[in-house]
Parts: C-alpha cells; sequence; structure tokens
C-alpha cells in the first residue's frame, strides 16, 4: 500500500478536464468520499454550475490552460500558499482526426501540446515537490490509440505513445511480457511517489462528439477506404462508445487508494479499461510476437562478435 493511501486521511487532488467527461466524474468521486479537490478547465466561466458545485462542496476551481507554456506555474502557487498537491490527475485531451499526410504542422503540434507536453508540464511542475515529500501519485491518461490508433488517428496516437513511453511502461518485443520499462516511474520509485497510466478504451462521454476534422478536405484517393470510413465517424461523433466512465472512474480511484477490487495493488502502474481496449491490447502482443517470430533470429545476430554487452 502507497504511503498517500496508508495516512487514512484526505488527500488533495488536482484533476485536470474537470468540465465533463472522466475529469468531472472524478472531480465529484473524490469530493464524495471527502478529499479536496482542485478541479480546472480551459475556461471555468462555460460551467459556472459546475464551478460551484464543486466550491460549495468545499473545493476550488482553477484557470488551466494546458496549451500555455507557464501552466506549470498553477502547481508552483499552489504549493507556495501551503496547499500540497497529493494526486495529480491529467485527463484533459482533445483529438483531430485526419490522414496523416495532410496535417498541417500547426494542428499536428496542437494535438501534441495538448496531449503530451501540457501533462508533461505539469508532472514537470509536480515531480519536485512530490519528490522531496517522499510522497505523491501522478495519473495519466493514455488510450488504445497509444498502442493502435486507428484509420485518421495517427497523430492523436503518436501525442498518447509519446506520454506512454516517458511516463509508463512499454510493451517488451523480445521478451513478449510487459515490464517495468518506464522512465517516470524508474524514476520516481526510489523516493516513494507513485506512477500510474491509465489505458481507455471508448466510453460515453462527449468525446465522440469533440474529435475535430483537419482544415484541409479529406484527398479523393480516399474516397472508399477505411480511413475515409473512420474519418467521417469521428467528425460526425457517429459510433457507438460501450464503456461505462462512472464504472471507469470507480476502478481508477481504487487503484489510487489502494481499496475495492484494488486492495492489495496499489504498486501496480498500469491500468486497461474497456472490452475494446482489452482486443487492442491482444492485437498489439500479437503483432510485437509475430515480429520476433519472424526476425528473432536476426535480431539475436546483428552484435558485435567481440561478446560486448549493453551497459544497461
Amino acid at each position: 500500500m502507497s504511503d498517500i493511501a496508508r495516512a487514512n486521511k484526505p488527500l488533495t487532488w488536482l484533476i485536470t478536464g474537470s468540465s465533463s467527461g472522466f475529469g468531472l466524474a472524478l472531480t465529484r468521486l473524490a469530493q464524495a468520499k471527502g478529499h479536496n479537490v482542485i478541479a480546472t478547465s480551459r475556461n471555468p466561466d462555460r460551467t459556472p454550475e459546475l464551478v460551484d458545485e464543486v466550491v460549495g462542496r468545499g473545493g476550488r476551481w482553477l484557470r488551466l490552460e494546458l496549451e500555455d507554456l507557464e501552466s506549470g506555474k498553477i502547481i508552483d502557487g499552489l504549493e507556495a500558499e501551503g496547499t500540497h498537491i497529493d494526486v495529480l490527475i491529467n485527463t484533459a485531451a482533445m483529438s483531430i482526426s485526419g490522414p496523416l499526410e495532410s496535417f498541417t504542422e500547426a494542428e499536428a503540434r496542437k494535438q501534441m501540446d495538448t496531449n503530451f507536453f501540457g501533462p508533461y508540464r505539469l508532472v514537470r511542475a509536480v515531480t519536485p515537490y512530490m519528490r522531496r515529500r517522499r510522497s505523491g501519485m501522478i495519473v495519466n491518461f493514455s488510450s488504445g490509440a497509444g498502442l493502435e490508433a486507428m484509420h485518421s488517428l495517427g497523430v492523436y496516437g503518436a501525442s498518447k505513445a509519446a506520454l506512454d513511453g516517458a511516463y509508463e511502461e512499454q510493451y517488451s518485443s523480445i521478451q513478449t511480457e510487459w515490464t517495468e520499462d518506464g522512465v517516470l516511474h524508474k524514476e520516481l520509485e526510489p523516493f516513494n511517489v507513485r506512477v500510474l497510466l491509465v489505458y481507455l478504451g471508448t466510453f460515453n462521454t462527449n468525446m465522440p462528439y469533440s474529435v475535430k476534422p483537419i482544415s484541409a478536405p479529406l484527398p479523393s484517393d480516399y474516397v472508399g477506404t477505411q480511413t475515409e470510413k473512420l474519418f467521417h465517424m469521428l467528425s460526425t461523433g457517429d459510433f457507438a462508445a460501450p464503456g461505462d466512465h462512472r464504472k471507469a472512474c470507480q476502478a481508477i480511484y481504487d487503484v489510487v487508494m489502494d481499496e475495492g477490487f484494488a486492495k492489495g495493488m496499489g504498486n501496480e502502474m498500469m491500468l486497461p479499461l474497456g472490452r475494446d481496449l482489452a482486443g487492442t491490447v491482444k492485437r498489439t502482443q500479437g503483432r510485437l510476437e509475430h515480429m520476433m517470430d519472424v526476425f528473432g533470429e536476426i535480431c539475436h545476430n546483428v552484435n558485435l562478435d567481440d561478446g560486448t554487452k549493453a551497459s544497461w
């Protein structure tokens, strides 16, 4: 069990994307459980009723723009006033759909800035405080797209894969098993700071209706392809979302607090949620195992003949 769960006291949670979906559900759940919550969103003026709800229950609501290069200062300000962040949860994200070739530089950078650099700035800001206190938890939201992006979600998938690679574990194609390979986890483990990466399938939030299409028209060559079909589905939100995000939030809460179904699992570092995500994981495993079946021999036979071994 982690120290923050063992402390048996209200924790202070900073949650991004609190105006809808997972961020809102986790904000409500953490408050209902008696924790101190600092909710954030890009434009709190758009959801005054939610702000009043959170503040009325003893929480706070702050403006946070993930694309702001100085967004990490929100944590410095809170810590300076004596508000110590125990749990940082990065749920906020956005998606632009379209063939990889058709993205403008600005569209690709916006996708990366929101989904990777935005969470990274907050992680970079909160880590020194958690490290010095020898306690804390960082939860980042990823997606099955980080493992296997669908047609027209290549840049979104790349932004999530970047998040995965920096913060958590990656699949080892050599050993064909999940290994502890996440940089942030390895760096912070000596300081008792936990890192959890939540892999999501498709859930019943407003995400299906918030995917933005690229600004350029779809090239005519894509007509009739799977790319066109999925681009249309994503652009219109015309697809099923079978996951229940409230059930998923309860699962996330249980892992953070090392209780409920997750009792004794407090040191786990990846949480897959959604039946469609389970299928994505299985296909990813299959592809990497196939790669090693086909090229495993040559993989092991391109080293120096003098027997030099890797330093790590």
